[in-house]
């Protein structure tokens, strides 16, 4: 099977290092290649970069609170952006406001996910959000 790509969208240093530690464990097959963005500007030149490779990520785990360019701004960015607006988004975000729920689908979202406390919680959820979107999940076929 072929490396799963994701990208890690976050500016809290601790929730990356605790979902890299998440997302490494397991076995050598399904362990994903996992790319860090800490902001929204470097996640799309990093994005940019990917499509001009042939190298955009299976899915993208994006946080909602973030400043100079919040979620929903690098949402936007992303489903405007030709060649890449496919790419499933997944806010993955301590938020559990309905508000930022309802904005976060209406700008395209796949998915939205609160992030748990608990490491182990974390860990199962990050584990069942990869497993869905880059295991089970069947994108569009392009031509």
């Amino acid at each position: 099977m072929d490396t799963r790509r994701i990208l890690l969208i976050d500016d809290n240093a601790n929730d990356v290092e605790l979902a890299l530690t998440a997302l490494d464990e397991g076995t050598t097959d399904t362990r994903p290649a996992v790319t860090v963005a800490s902001s929204g500007p470097e996640a799309l030149r990093q994005l940019r970069a990917a499509h001009a490779a042939g190298t955009l990520p299976d899915l993208i785990l994006l946080d909602l609170k973030m400043p100079q360019m919040d979620g929903l701004a690098v949402l936007d960015a992303i489903r405007a952006e030709p060649g890449v607006q496919g790419v499933p988004v997944v806010m993955l975000t301590t938020s559990g406001e309905s508000r930022d729920i309802r904005d976060s689908y209406a700008h395209g979202a796949s998915g939205y996910v609160v992030k748990p406390l608990d490491f182990t919680q974390f860990r199962e959820a990050l584990r069942t959000i990869q497993a869905f979107w880059t295991a089970l999940n069947r994108p569009p076929i392009t031509p």
